[in-house]
């Protein structure tokens, strides 16, 4: 069945601030062809409460936020259920395309939505919240910020509090 669902499309541009990179899409997102599209997700609030967005966007406006200067895209492309899904082989491929598209695209910051896609992408055991000392891809800030998924068990206003640093600085 998951290999049905249509994949998410990319929303990239020239000259963004920021492209949010997530693992991949949820089956959710996957059947409403948008991002962080299920209702669990905290992506939208964390976004406007953070100071990142005027107000509180829906998922089925994602592409409006290319406006606003903001890109979307994942580290693998197919929806599933959770992260565990995704083989060895697609974070192998997609550590590649994602690369590619970073180097085209060249937004301002890379934020990484959870440590995970960070450590996948970049190969680094670890790595802490926020702007990272080195970028992998030069001209473009590495930024890691929380999961948003309704399953993170860190406190709301922690999690907002990271997106908030984001926030900051791209309205420097």
């Amino acid at each position: 069945m998951n290999n049905e669902l249509s994949e998410v499309s990319d929303h990239l541009d020239f000259g963004l601030s920021i492209v949010f990179i997530g693992f991949n899409p949820s089956i959710r997102s996957g059947e409403a062809g948008h991002h962080y599209a299920n209702p669990r997700n905290n992506f939208w609030r964390i976004l406007h409460q953070s100071g990142l967005t005027p107000r509180l966007y829906d998922a089925s406006e994602d592409q409006d936020l290319l406006k606003l200067g903001y890109g979307f895209t994942n580290i693998v492309a197919r929806p599933t259920r959770g992260a565990e899904d995704i083989t060895r082989e697609e974070y192998k491929q997609g550590r590649l395309i994602l690369r590619d598209k970073l180097r085209e695209y060249r937004p301002r910051i890379a934020c990484f939505v959870g440590k995970g896609v960070y450590t996948e992408y970049s190969g680094r055991p670890r790595a802490d919240w926020g702007f990272q000392s080195e970028s992998i891809v030069d001209g473009v800030i590495d930024f890691v910020a929380p999961s948003s998924s309704g399953l993170v068990r860190m406190k709301m206003e922690e999690i907002i509090g990271i997106y908030r640093e984001l926030a900051l600085f791209v309205t420097d």
